[in-house]
């Protein structure tokens, strides 16, 4: 799992907790601040705006989507336990 981040973006530390609550192992790829330079988050998602979390074929990139995601298949009920 790779977490493509700005360590100043509030959505992106948003993000960063959930993965601490479920524990999760993930990479963290630390993107530029100006987005004009965030070509492989670009190739990646389509836009240049983070977070964006890949896990395996899943490509999400909006802070809600992926905590909604990542609850859905790491929490507590997903069976994963």
């Amino acid at each position: 799992m790779k977490l493509y981040n700005l360590e100043s973006c509030p959505f992106c530390a948003m993000v960063r907790k959930k993965l601490a609550d479920l524990a999760l192992k993930y990479v963290r790829i630390e993107v530029p601040p100006a987005r004009t330079f965030r070509e492989e988050v670009f190739k990646v998602s389509g836009q240049y705006t983070v977070p964006v979390l890949v896990d395996g074929e899943t490509v999400l990139a909006d802070e809600y989507e992926i905590i909604a995601y990542l609850e859905a298949r790491y929490g507590k009920n997903s069976g994963k336990e």
